[in-house]
């Protein structure tokens, strides 16, 4: 077993593949650590998996489509102790882990960034996700389950990956990130949460998010683990 694994799910992102991939290798090399860089390509068809093999990362094919599909299985298939886990699309800094991986070795089970503390690049998030969408579902997640958490949502976070697993994390969209937060809280697993940035992505199609179905789909399972 590896100590890191750097995990990033893809879905068509050759704007930003390579770029994530040497920001998180030059991480890993400045601070010598034992890891990897593994992409879980969710079927992309724009020689993503290409461009991750050249650049020496690692491509686990998910067919399940969907968010948490695709980090449910590069979780699962990972060789790392710990996991720190972002978005290919280039909006995360992946050459600045160090806090993230200072707490998981601290023995946190859970570590999460802040996008809303950390600063938000003009143009990185849509007006309505950033002032309406993101803050009411992350207000909504906290009066369901009292705790610190500011941002339900940031994909930039850290995991112990035995005790994710013991989890069985089930959502395949992106209210998977809503569940993970939920099930560590309900088992007791210690988070930390900390100020990280969002730029403005590098992609050039269309972004996945879809604000009215993922918001229902976040108040679904919000409301579904409460039972």
């Amino acid at each position: 077993m590896r100590e890191l694994t750097i995990l990033m799910p893809c879905l068509n992102e050759a704007d930003s593949l390579e770029s994530c991939i040497k920001k998180a290798k030059t991480f890993l090399s400045r601070n010598g650590i034992d890891g990897e860089v593994l992409i879980a390509d969710n079927g992309s068809t724009d020689g993503s998996t290409t461009i991750a093999l050249s650049n020496g990362a690692r491509v686990v094919n998910v067919k399940e489509k969907g968010y948490g599909s695709a980090l449910r299985e590069g979780i699962r298939n990972s060789n790392g102790k710990y996991i720190i886990m972002g978005d290919s699309d280039d909006t995360y800094d992946f050459l600045n882990l160090e806090s993230f991986y200072k707490y998981l070795k601290e023995d946190y089970d859970l570590v999460i960034g802040n996008r809303f503390n950390g600063g938000i690049e003009k143009g990185a998030m849509p007006f309505l996700n950033r002032y309406v969408g993101n803050p009411f579902l992350s207000f909504f997640g906290r009066i369901l389950y009292p705790c610190k958490v500011g941002d339900f949502h940031c994909g930039l976070r850290g995991v112990n990956k035995e005790r994710i697993l013991k989890l069985d994390l089930k959502s395949n969209g992106m209210e998977f990130a809503s569940e993970m937060i939920v099930l560590c809280l309900k088992n007791n697993y210690k988070i930390k949460e900390i100020d990280t940035t969002l730029s403005v992505g590098k992609r050039q199609r269309k972004p996945h998010l879809r604000p009215v179905r993922d918001s229902l789909r976040h108040i679904k399972i919000l409301l579904k683990l409460r039972k």
